[in-house]
């Protein structure tokens, strides 16, 4: 009993801190919103019980390694925001042909990764109702893509951003509730010599392609190189820099806890593992969790979806208007809905993302090699080479 008390008193805590007017009005918490809400759209639902199943008692490891490759391909597009977004004028033809493709490929990544959300809604939605299946989970993502068409059709990114902003803190207070829970119970199983350290299932070349595979989890950062219109450059980069930094701590946390306290055999995996996992904990924590869940997935689909508005439109001159680029992104993710698995989606969104990056990066690399800054274009062209392993052998979770 004396678990659900701490696990509401800790959601309640962060809520009200969110709700504070000051933050609320913070340019900087504003521009941070996007890029956050889009990281820890679904990582810490997947991600658990994949790196769990997959890497056992070197989950953390994993973790640390996609939050480190995260922050370096987040390096590059922040160098870029700072030496080629704030002196136009210094873009080469190369550059500016390179950036166009990158800004092509992340249109579509975006489609992509917003049905990966929206599935997990889905799934989420229907997994404590007596209509728990693939069809129903389907029939609500559906409805959401529709319902998030209607919103940007009608009311445009405005709107779209305050519902993000509302839904970002639900998901930041039940995150801190599970946390909390997690540690208690992580703490019982410590004090009594039960903790669990499973081997690895995935390893050698399997579990690196599988990581690959995972880099979509840890996605969201670059939302901040699009956001030009509200904010200025040190805005964008700060916000793309406190987003990840709060997104790491969030995920190593997490993975910490839950890594050592479940075996194997115990929980099944699918894209709502992590429910059953919960249910061990504490009673609260599933209802907590698909609340989490929920908020987590719809604002995450909110913040690509008005990324690949704005973007969309760039790219076609006008041509294209973001409510156009809504039903464009809508009716793509109807057709991936009813046409792969959760699992796959992820690896989808993966690839598109990790082209994206090793775009950026060869930007990144050229920019630097031309102001003399060898070290950095090393650094830049080194993560170019590691997106087109992303993109040529990252492979999906088998659930």
């Amino acid at each position: 009993m004396f678990e659900n008390i701490f696990i509401l008193a800790a959601v309640l805590f962060v809520a009200f801190i969110l709700m504070l007017p000051r933050l609320v009005k913070s340019k900087g918490w504003r521009a941070t919103i996007t890029p956050l809400a889009s990281i820890i759209g679904s990582g810490f639902l997947v991600l658990g019980p994949i790196l769990n199943a997959s890497y056992g008692k070197y989950a953390p490891l994993i973790m640390a390694a996609l939050c480190g490759v995260a922050f370096l391909f987040g390096s590059a597009i922040r160098y870029n925001i700072a030496a080629i977004d704030a002196n136009p004028k210094t873009r080469r033809p190369l550059e500016l042909r390179l950036e166009t493709l990158a800004s092509w490929t992340l249109a579509f990544a975006y489609i992509i990764s917003v049905a990966y959300y929206l599935n997990l809604f889905g799934a989420f939605g229907v997994s404590l109702t007596r209509v728990s299946d693939a069809h129903h989970a389907n029939l609500l993502t559906t409805a959401m893509f529709l319902l998030i068409l209607m919103v940007g059709w009608t009311r445009g990114y405005g709107a779209l951003e305050r519902m993000e902003q509302i839904f970002v803190g639900i998901k930041l207070a039940v995150i801190a509730g599970l946390l909390v829970g997690l540690a208690i119970f992580f703490t019982k199983k410590a004090s009594g010599g039960e903790l669990v350290f499973n081997a690895a299932t995935q390893t050698g070349w399997a579990g690196i392609t599988l990581a690959f595979g995972l880099i979509v989890t840890v996605q969201g950062f670059e939302t901040s190189r699009y956001l030009g219109d509200e904010y200025d450059a040190k805005i964008r980069i700060s916000s793309m820099l406190r987003a990840q930094y709060i997104s790491a701590a969030i995920y190593m946390i997490y993975i910490v806890l839950l890594a050592y306290i479940f075996h194997h055999s115990t929980i099944a995996l699918d894209e709502t593992a992590i429910i059953d996992m919960m249910a061990i904990i504490a009673p609260i924590l599933p209802v907590l969790l698909v609340v989490a869940a929920l908020s987590a997935q719809f604002s995450a689909a909110i913040a690509d979806t008005s990324g690949a508005g704005g973007l969309f439109e760039e790219l076609t001159k006008n041509r294209l208007k973001p409510a156009q680029a809504y039903a464009l992104l809508v009716a793509a993710g109807i057709a991936l809905t009813w046409s792969a698995n959760v699992f796959e989606i992820i690896s989808y969104a993966s690839r598109a993302f990790a082209l994206y990056y090793g775009l950026q990066s060869v930007i990144a690399a050229l920019s630097a090699w031309r102001s003399a800054q060898y070290f950095r274009a090393g650094l830049f062209a080194t993560m170019t080479l590691l997106a087109i392993m992303m993109v040529i052998y990252g492979v999906p979770v088998e659930g």
